[in-house]
């Protein structure tokens, strides 16, 4: 097996109290990090692909990094965004490959009994040429024929995100009328209100796209410090995950609370 590939393998056996909703019942299977930091020429769509013959052997489940084309991605395709300055949700062209090649990838290893974990950005989001520019999206669905539409407004970030104390000739640049933030701040972009209708529903948008129209088998929450835990459990119960789990780095002594 190509040593590259074995970046970080995660065993998956630790208590299922401490987890995110979400994990399978007696869960026994194994999954793999498939991929690294900066790790695009060497484990992107179609390098993945080319192993599925020999990973799906070993492995019931591959994590790989957020697909989303990044605002970063857009204006310019060779950047290296890894997917975490996310800005859109259904379109999934990146550093990592075209949508078309993720989904040769995300099929090839499911008819080989592989589930593919998408890496899941929503406690923040990046605007495209802005801030708070978060841009409209309508896809209809070449699988499921179903019309994906996600629309956002300044009532959909937190007021206490640091975007609110922008100022230009005196006046707030950004008047965000979010909830006060449900978890801890991320000041890399925008923090979104978890309480929001609207982000409730374009979450709910977004999920139901991985799952049933790209056909991811579930979910890697990123940086679930940063909003309510029972958001969680809010999302997974609409979108039906076959497996998920939530990134939550701190304290040892709180992870294993």
């Amino acid at each position: 097996m190509r040593k590259f590939i074995l970046s970080c393998i995660l065993a998956l056996a630790m208590p299922l109290s401490i987890l995110a909703q979400g994990w399978p019942a007696n869960y026994g299977g194994v999954m793999l990090q498939g991929f690294y930091w900066d790790s695009q020429e060497k484990t992107n769509w179609k390098e993945l692909t080319k192993q599925a013959d020999e990973l799906s052997k070993y492995f019931d489940l591959i994590w790989v990094p957020n697909s989303g084309t990044t605002s970063s991605y857009y204006h310019n395709p060779t950047s290296t965004s890894m997917g975490y300055d996310p800005c859109f949700w259904l379109r999934h062209n990146s550093s990592f490959g075209t949508e078309d090649e993720l989904r040769t990838m995300i099929s090839t290893y499911k008819a080989k009994g592989t589930g593919i974990i998408e890496d899941v950005v929503i406690n923040h989001k990046n605007g495209l040429s802005d801030w708070c520019d978060f841009p409209t999206e309508n896809v209809k669905g070449r699988n499921t024929g179903k019309e994906y539409k996600l629309s956002w407004s300044l009532a959909d970030i937190c007021k206490n995100d640091e975007c609110a104390n922008k100022y230009e000739n005196g006046v707030q640049k950004y008047p965000v009328t979010g909830a006060e933030d449900t978890g801890d701040n991320f000041d890399g972009y925008r923090d979104l209100d978890h309480t929001s209708a609207n982000v409730q529903h374009n979450i709910d948008v977004y999920l139901d796209f991985l799952l049933n129209e790209l056909g991811y088998a579930g979910f890697r929450y990123d940086m679930v410090k940063g909003y309510g835990a029972e958001y969680i459990k809010k999302y997974n119960d609409a979108s039906q995950p076959q497996f998920s789990v939530g990134e939550y780095w701190d304290n040892k002594d709180n992870v294993a609370a």
